[in-house]
């Protein structure tokens, strides 16, 4: 065990044994209350866990209890100066915490759900230890947001960025390339922005560590932002820079020569060069002096601001009662919203469409969207009288819930662990989601996608998770149609005209997305 954690590790102990009896109490409260919502919201909290040890985007987070047990114990001989006192007004926040899970087991949204399970634990320490007590663990109670595993919903955003300032600086040393969506083209050969290639990974994680030495080396606002900008700023250049190093070290020595150097290099040795990069700019213009404290308790003790917050003495039994019948309410509403489920008719076909007919299904790559739970998927292919060919995907949900996400990660016209890329946003069609996909490097497909929920006709996965929430709030059952229009690109028959002209011919599309399901 390293010196640094074994001190730790024995001030809490030797602070343990000089509790006040009230102090006492109030810690074995918030270790009782902590424990329950471990065992009511675990099902939340073994996935985060799982995250965290899985994927390489959130390995970072492993360390973070531990930043926050040490960020604890740094304000420690400053809090136990304070007294703490039960806080009643403090229900308000871990309610408003238990409906954002609630939200999230409606929606199926599991990002909501573990945010609510941190944000719930957090809120607990103001409704037991006070607000002067809070005001003292305000940074730590604020870092448990980076216990949530979030920020694979910039992978696309970053794989454009990274991808333009690749191609940048390709054409600044000297090698022509041409870049489609996050493809790049050079005389070495056809090269991908992956998803594992954005650079996400190393932004969460330097703005976890950004965050932290703001608060830690810093007193100056000013330094702090110029700190975290940098941290935000540097990774994202650096991964452009690593692209493009990969890119032209390729037209020299090789692809499998580039690709195999940069795979040893890409990972926590890219991000230590980073990190270290950022510390050596940084390291001079530190301004907290090590000897002083991180918290002052005397000026917490006489805040007017925090004394005009505190209330009269509740009984604990009334707080704890008040919010296990919280956890209680939430927990009841979702296993009963869960259990909804539409009426659904028991097959579903393709309908024909005017000017066009049903042909065989054989694309070039196959190509197959994913439609997890989903009660009915339907799959074809039709042509027009001048070649024009369209594929349409169908699936029918009688429910939305865990494991029937119709927009749920993984979900929809790029199937994982295929042969298939997302290669860049698409052409506007009406509120659809259009994106442009690209197989085994050759072949080139737009996808568009329609939700339908009751009214709702949308290609937006927030508006489906809106609608279905509000059905749950209700109690109402709705079906969910998930309908996917592609097409293969050709000079000929370029894939955008293909699905426009389909589009006019199917007429309305959200009745005759109804007429097909046979759901009105």
């Amino acid at each position: 065990m390293p010196p640094e954690m074994r001190a730790m590790m024995h001030s809490f102990a030797e602070a343990g044994r000089r509790l006040s009896p009230v102090w006492r109490a109030a810690l074995i409260r918030l270790a009782l209350v902590w424990a329950l919502l471990l065992a009511v919201f675990a099902s939340d909290w073994a996935a985060m866990v799982r995250q965290w040890w899985d994927i390489s985007t959130y390995n970072h987070i492993v360390l973070v209890p531990a930043i926050l047990a040490w960020l604890v114990w740094q304000r420690w001989p400053e809090l136990e100066k304070l007294e703490p006192r039960l806080w009643w007004p403090g229900l308000v926040p871990f309610a408003g915490a238990a409906f954002l899970w609630l939200l999230g087991a409606m929606s199926g949204l599991d990002l909501a759900k573990q945010a609510a399970a941190v944000a719930m634990f957090g809120a607990v320490v103001p409704l037991l230890l006070g607000v002067r007590v809070s005001a003292g663990l305000a940074f730590p109670l604020a870092y448990l947001v980076f216990l949530v595993p979030v920020g694979e919903e910039m992978v696309n955003l970053l794989q454009t960025i990274t991808a333009g300032i690749t191609v940048a600086l390709t054409h600044l040393s000297g090698v022509p390339a041409e870049i489609e969506g996050v493809f790049i083209n050079t005389p070495a050969g056809l090269f991908e922005v992956a998803e594992a290639c954005s650079g996400v990974k190393f932004l969460i994680a330097m703005i976890a560590f950004g965050v932290l030495a703001a608060n830690v080396c810093f007193i100056s606002w000013r330094r702090r932002a110029v700190m975290l900008a940098s941290c935000v700023v540097v990774p994202v250049l650096a991964n452009g820079v690593r692209a493009w190093g990969t890119i032209y070290a390729a037209q020299f020595f090789g692809v499998e020569v580039a690709a195999g150097f940069d795979h040893i290099v890409y990972g926590w040795i890219f991000f230590a060069l980073v990190l270290a990069l950022v510390i050596a700019g940084a390291w001079r213009f530190f301004d907290r002096p090590l000897d002083a404290p991180v918290i002052d308790a005397q000026a917490i003790a006489k805040a007017p601001w925090l004394g005009r917050l505190e209330t009269r003495p509740v009984p604990a039994r009334a707080v704890l009662a008040a919010l296990a019948a919280v956890i209680v309410a939430v927990q009841g509403w979702a296993y009963t919203a869960d259990r909804l489920a539409a009426p659904v008719p028991r097959q579903i076909m393709l309908p024909a469409v005017p000017g066009w007919t049903r042909v065989d299904y054989s694309p070039q790559i196959w190509w197959e969207p994913q439609a997890q739970g989903a009660d009915h998927r339907l799959l074809g292919r039709y042509r027009d009288g001048q070649g024009r060919q369209v594929d349409v995907f169908v699936a029918l949900y009688a429910r939305q819930g865990e494991g029937h996400e119709a927009g749920g990660f993984g979900q929809g016209a790029l199937p994982p662990s295929s042969p298939w890329a997302w290669q860049a946003p698409g052409p506007d069609f009406a509120g659809g989601k259009s994106e442009r996909l690209l197989g085994d490097g050759t072949v080139r497909r737009l996808a568009v996608t329609w939700y339908r929920n009751g009214s709702l006709l949308s290609g937006s996965n927030t508006r489906l998770k809106l609608a279905v929430i509000a059905n749950h709030l209700s109690f109402r059952a709705r079906p969910t149609t998930m309908l996917i229009l592609s097409a293969e690109d050709a000079a000929q028959a370029p894939a955008e005209q293909a699905i426009r002209r389909f589009r006019a011919s199917t007429g309305p599309l959200g009745p005759w997305m109804d007429r097909m399901t046979r759901v009105r």
